[in-house]
């Protein structure tokens, strides 16, 4: 089957593949007031993921990301990893998780599969960690981070919401960690959502002013891969970690999208921003509906905008991060 492509040539490698909504932190940008069951959701079971991967590669997905809420929160997430890896048109496996079960897990989730994985560690200030997760498992998450890379894993990758006020004074300390320490460090500029506007106010912080920093303290611009994420990524010769820069409001953040969105309940998203979603779940019950599955996904492609709008200062129908596995 033909590569998903959009009407202004992009072309789609890369599946952020939600399966479940539920967190257990409760982070002061996603999720404040902690995760609450709408008592509708019933998230996409073993065999629905098995039928909806099996779509995604035969129209060219290279790469999937298996996100939440907390993915790992799932009692058959290594199960879920196998069957992505179970599908040999899928290249890379990754999953972004808060951590908490890293520890223990580690060795079993590459064993199963999964190759590249993204932590959230939004400070490394245990206190300011707390302050913004509203957990305190700080040490906890540091030592999954290490049972990562003893692993083996080919990339283990840092997430750290960028908060004026509140982190935006760890960029030292965060440096001087990946000196040493094979990771890419990625910060993320803060996005406006529907219910945050007055966060945001307070706290956002524009990633082109730490891209100006980090050009003239040194580090280069990297070029990127197929199937990378939307970050920009920067290296420095006396550093064994990278940094990546993921801004949003950068006009020109969309011109190089390569993924696609399908939220825990079957919907897919093709921006995280400017859309409620098309369910997909009513062909995912059998593998039978893979070819009506395959045009249902061309059909919605020819929909996606060029932009998602929010350096128009547009925030769309996203209430939280969580909802859609941002």
């Amino acid at each position: 089957m033909s590569q998903l492509q959009d009407n202004f040539g992009r072309r789609f490698h890369y599946l952020r593949m939600s399966v479940t909504d539920v967190c257990n932190f409760k982070c002061t940008y996603c999720l404040p007031d902690g995760y609450r069951p709408n008592g509708r959701s019933k998230f996409l079971a073993l065999s629905e993921i098995e039928n909806l991967v099996a779509a995604f590669a035969e129209v060219g997905t290279q790469k999937i990301r298996i996100t939440g809420g907390e993915p790992t929160l799932r009692k058959d997430f290594t199960d879920i990893i196998r069957a992505v890896a179970d599908n040999d048109k899928i290249k890379t496996i990754a999953t972004t998780t808060n951590g908490y079960r890293l520890e223990k897990h580690a060795k079993e989730w590459y064993d199963a599969g999964l190759r590249r994985i993204n932590v959230s560690v939004d400070s490394l200030d245990p206190k300011m960690f707390y302050q913004i997760t509203g957990e305190n498992k700080f040490d906890e998450v540091m030592r999954g981070i290490d049972a990562a890379l003893d692993a083996g894993f080919e990339r283990v990758k840092i997430n750290a919401v960028l908060l004026k006020g509140l982190n935006d004074k760890d960029l030292p300390r965060f440096l001087h960690w990946i000196k040493n320490t094979p990771i890419d460090l990625r910060f993320i500029e803060l996005m406006e959502t529907g219910l945050g506007r007055d966060y945001f106010q307070a706290h956002h912080l524009a990633g082109a002013d730490i891209k100006s920093q980090l050009l003239a303290d040194g580090w280069g611009l990297d070029q990127s891969a197929v199937d990378d994420g939307p970050a920009q990524n920067f290296s420095r010769d006396d550093h064994k970690g990278r940094i990546g820069l993921i801004m949003p409001y950068d006009k020109h953040f969309c011109a190089s999208c390569n993924r696609l969105r399908v939220s825990a309940n079957g919907k897919l998203h093709l921006c995280l921003f400017t859309e409620n979603g098309v369910d997909l779940r009513d062909l995912l019950q059998d593998e039978s509906h893979r070819p009506e599955l395959i045009k249902r996904l061309h059909g919605q492609l020819a929909q996606k905008k060029e932009t998602h709008f929010l350096h128009d200062g547009i925030t769309g129908v996203t209430q939280h991060l969580a909802s859609i596995g941002g």
